[in-house]
């Protein structure tokens, strides 16, 4: 799988002061990662000989022994990894507080901090010299000549790692600012950071923030709790984010000797800084100077499968239950309050048609809250159930108990006859079950709805989801069109959650049961019969495939614009043991083809409130034209490797 990247943070126990025993720590953890196969490792600040060294910073013992622990520790670095470790070092009689990243058998750059704190607790000026005094570009390790100052390394592969050293984080603008737009895509920050009530909850919030603004990964290490507490105490925090996303973060509130590991798709930073425009304008604008460091022979992106990839069988719908929670009622009220604004110019009154299925059902509360905002009756929705021939006792029951609960207009219109009459102009026959039979339902249901609209002075209200218009699942002209639609923004898998949330509101814990039954009632189109025992006979998903796949495709394919061999690698690791690798590629195939041949349905779209990520709008989010072809990413898919 392409441009995964395997990153750790390591927090070693230290000695204050005991520069061969913190080697020692330091060795260990870099065994321990370079076996884990890890391949940028970052430890906390001033870890070979201790952050809180105070005057002790100024002998020479510990200098000497520093510099030359860093030579040993370089000798175990195996191939294709990077290590960042932190120290002090004297350069031209001055002492800098600095990352010295290693590779395989040799120092490779120096990178000095570049803002010392000097207020409150902390005193750095009075043993360190900041970065912007440093007159030199190289510094003689041993026999090694390491480049030295505002650098950036690049591996083989083209990983570029920026580094920032603790208050740094703290300027106004940070260094990794600058150094993402210079081109970094992983920063790195040597840390030791005192714990205080409330700090570790900032720096969450810092190193995320940071994360997103750069669109990069952030790589933190901090110093742990065996440095001296004569006045401060260390807590040893780790984190490690991506995107404006913590991926992972050591959970102990104080802790050391912990390593930290995780798997970062990058090309999820690669995908938001190409679509980012402002972030590439802004990179333009950049007038700082970072060399670059070319680490010949280390090339950092994995080889084989990921093993630490977190990958959610459904990434539309947040994993933790308070998040998901909040995430439903936070669409719900995006939603109602965009249709109330149009209900405001239109004249307050809208029709939907009702079928008892999760996307009207959806709608339809979306609709009787909107008519709360607006402190309009309820009445003014003028709700239609439509059944025909394939409308079964459940939906029907479905869609009566929901248009009751909530007090609307409710209204059964039978629309067979009219149907079978317009077969007879067409010279159809009613017993060939095919597209003309299934959508001429669609389409008069849609007729009723816009002509019973007209009537009563009202908008028709849209209720296909987002899924549906990336496969194209919507007759043209019949489901595929309203005056609003509302539930465009929405992917289907997310519908069942949001009912599910709704029902344990208290403005509708009354109809907890009737939500509950349409969340198990099957997806069904119900344009052929039922079965012999009055039950849905047509499931959308045996025709179109799971929407928990379809999902899954639109998220990567669309969001990030994946390689489809990439995508179909990242469901294999989501939906391992549910569906097989042989399922997963039909459906991708599938989903291709539809995503391109439908566009023409996503050209003409009613307006709908975007909710997420993703949308379909012809207008701004998905500008592609109708008859581009799908030709590539098919041929990807049957490549060989």
């Amino acid at each position: 799988m392409k441009e995964i990247l395997r990153v750790a943070t390591a927090v070693p126990r230290v000695a204050v002061g005991h520069v061969v025993y913190n080697e020692e720590k330091i060795a260990e953890k870099i065994r321990e990662a370079a076996e884990d196969g890890v391949r940028i490792l970052v430890f906390p600040e001033c870890a070979l000989t201790g952050y809180s060294c105070g005057d002790l910073y100024f002998q020479e013992r510990l200098q000497s022994e520093a510099k030359a622990a860093l030579l040993r520790l370089s000798g175990i670095v195996p191939e294709n990894m990077l290590v960042a470790v932190g120290t002090p070092l004297s350069i031209d009689g001055a002492l800098y507080n600095v990352a010295v990243w290693l590779s395989k058998d040799k120092p490779v750059a120096i990178v000095p901090k570049a803002f010392l704190p000097n207020y409150r607790e902390h005193a750095e000026r009075r043993y360190f010299t900041p970065a912007s005094q440093l007159k030199r570009e190289s510094v003689r390790l041993g026999d090694f000549t390491v480049p030295c100052g505002a650098l950036l390394l690049e591996s083989e592969d083209g990983v570029v790692i920026g580094t920032e050293i603790c208050e740094d984080l703290w300027a106004p603008i940070p260094p990794s600012s600058r150094q993402a737009l210079s081109g970094a895509t992983v920063l790195c920050n040597l840390c030791a950071c005192n714990e205080t009530v409330g700090r570790r909850a900032l720096l969450r919030s810092m190193i995320t923030e940071q994360s997103r603004r750069t669109v990069a990964a952030y790589l933190f290490a901090s110093a742990g709790w065996h440095e001296s507490t004569s006045d401060l105490l260390y807590a040893g925090y780790s984190a490690i984010a991506q995107n404006g996303k913590m991926v992972c973060e050591n959970k102990a509130y104080i802790s050391d000797g912990t390593l930290l590991v995780t798997d970062l798709d990058m090309g999820r930073t690669f995908c938001d800084r190409r679509v980012n425009r402002t972030f590439g304008e802004a990179a333009a604008e950049e007038k700082t100077s970072y060399a670059r460091v070319f680490v010949d022979g280390v090339r950092l992106f994995l080889d084989g499968a990921p093993k630490y990839l977190s990958v959610s069988p459904t990434p539309f719908i947040p994993r933790d239950p308070e998040k998901r929670a909040a995430a439903c009622r936070d669409i719900f009220e995006l939603q109602a309050h965009a249709l109330a604004r149009r209900l405001e110019i239109t004249g307050g009154r809208l029709v939907i048609g009702v079928s008892g299925g999760l996307d009207s059902t959806l709608a339809l509360l979306v609709a009787a809250r909107s008519m709360d905002i607006l402190s309009l009756p309820h009445d003014n929705i003028y709700a239609l159930t439509l059944p025909c021939f394939g409308t079964t006792d459940t939906t029907r029951s479905n869609a009566w108990a929901l248009m009751r609960a909530l007090g609307v207009h409710a209204e059964e219109i039978r629309i067979a006859e009219s149907v079978k009459r317009h077969f007879a102009d067409i010279g159809h026959d009613p017993d060939v079950h095919d597209v003309t039979y299934e959508n001429s339902q669609a389409r008069e249901r849609t007729q009723v709805l816009m002509d019973y609209a007209n009537r009563v002075g009202a908008i028709v209200l849209g209720t296909g989801d987002l899924s549906e218009l990336a496969l194209g699942w919507c007759t043209y002209n019949a489901d595929h069109m309203s005056m609003y639609g509302v539930n465009a923004g929405v992917p289907k898998t997310l519908i069942a959650p949001m009912l599910e949330t709704l029902s344990e509101d208290g403005r509708y814990a009354h109809m907890k049961d009737i939500l509950t039954a349409v969340v198990n009632t099957p997806v069904s189109p119900e344009l052929l019969p039922p079965d012999t025992d009055g039950k849905i006979a047509q499931r959308t998903e045996d025709l179109v495939g799971p929407y928990r796949l379809h999902d899954f495709f639109i998220y990567y394919a669309v969001r990030y614009g994946y390689e489809p061999k990439k995508i179909a690698a990242l469901a294999h690791l989501a939906f391992a043991g549910e569906f097989s690798d042989e399922v997963i590629h039909r459906w991708l195939e599938s989903f291709y083809r539809r995503f391109f041949t439908q566009q023409f349905k996503r050209n003409c779209l009613p307006d709908g409130v975007k909710v997420g990520s993703i949308g379909f709008s012809p207008r701004g989010d998905l500008q592609m034209p109708a008859d581009a072809s799908s030709a590539l990413w098919l041929a990807a898919l049957s490549e060989e490797e």
